[in-house]
């Protein structure tokens, strides 16, 4: 379905007659203007000569003024005529595709009923609704404004399938909602998605990874190497150059697949133990390997 084409057609006959009728009218009125204006101009011509009263000179330009504006409402009258014929045409507003239509032939239908007559959706491109948390909204504008974060929300957004693969086209970020709603303490996002063998259909669970800064030099670490006690507080043993252990505490941001974004407590080149925490102590001497990890 394409944009512009028609879908429906009403019957149009009494604004067909509509239309003729204010065209007439207006017809009408131009000859009265043509003839009021020939008239303001002989009275005019006349007045100079001292040939007519003012009286009858100031009848003239006024009888013109009145049939200009009466142009100007059959004009008005024949415009507003031809879009009610006009709307007697229902064409598709977008491009897409299209339903089952909800009447037939011969049906009655009105401008204010609830049901439509049909509906068209948008396949390509295709707009993906998400909603985000406030908080991590709020987190994200602090990071930025720190400087610890670089906006990156034009890098394309990938879109994840409902089975978990990767969709081969990437999105883009159009809009994100101003207020955020009360009742779920979320916003709304809206992403536009290129999808020219409609792969995705409008009600597809989908998932989407959107970037909205970049850390430089950001540290991971994995997540059983980080351990918390009572209280909550975060920490990981350290294999100091000298092979003995050494217990740092770290604040965490967030985890990202498997690992601890760490904000504060460890640097690059740091060895952090992942295995057999539980036994170690602060400054005991230990051999460390490297471990491995699913990608090497």
């Amino acid at each position: 379905m394409q944009q512009g084409q028609t879908l429906y057609q009403l019957d149009d006959a009494l604004y067909r007659a509509d239309v003729a009728s204010n065209q007439a009218s207006l017809n009408r009125s131009l000859a009265t203007l043509e003839a009021a204006r020939l008239n303001a101009q002989r009275s005019t011509a006349l007045f100079q000569h001292n040939a007519v009263s003012r009286q009858d000179h100031e009848t003239a330009q006024s009888a013109l003024k009145e049939a200009q504006a009466d142009v100007q409402l059959a004009r008005a009258a024949l415009e507003r005529s031809r879009i009610m014929l006009g709307y007697t045409r229902i064409v598709a507003p977008v491009t897409g595709k299209i339903g089952k239509s909800s009447v037939t032939q011969g049906a009655l239908v009105n401008a204010n009923q609830s049901a439509a007559l049909a509906r068209i959706q948008q396949l390509d491109p295709i707009h993906i609704d998400l909603n985000q948390s406030s908080s991590e909204l709020l987190q994200l504008r602090k990071a930025l404004l720190q400087g610890s974060l670089s906006d990156t929300r034009a890098i394309p957004v990938t879109v994840m399938l409902e089975d978990g693969t990767t969709y081969p086209h990437t999105g883009q970020l159009i809009f994100s909602e101003s207020s955020v709603d009360p009742e779920t303490g979320r916003y709304a996002l809206r992403i536009a998605v290129p999808n020219p063998d409609h792969m995705l259909l409008p009600g597809s669970y989908i998932r989407a990874v959107i970037s909205y800064g970049e850390r430089q030099q950001a540290i991971l670490a994995p997540q059983q190497s980080i351990l918390r006690d009572a209280k909550g507080t975060a920490s990981a043993q350290v294999v100091k150059p000298d092979g003995t252990i050494e217990q740092r505490t770290v604040l965490t941001n967030r985890t990202i697949g498997d690992q601890w974004l760490i904000d504060e407590g460890l640097k690059a080149g740091d060895r952090v133990v992942v295995e057999g925490l539980q036994k170690l102590r602060p400054g005991v001497v230990v051999h460390a390997a490297e471990a491995t990890t699913a990608n090497d």
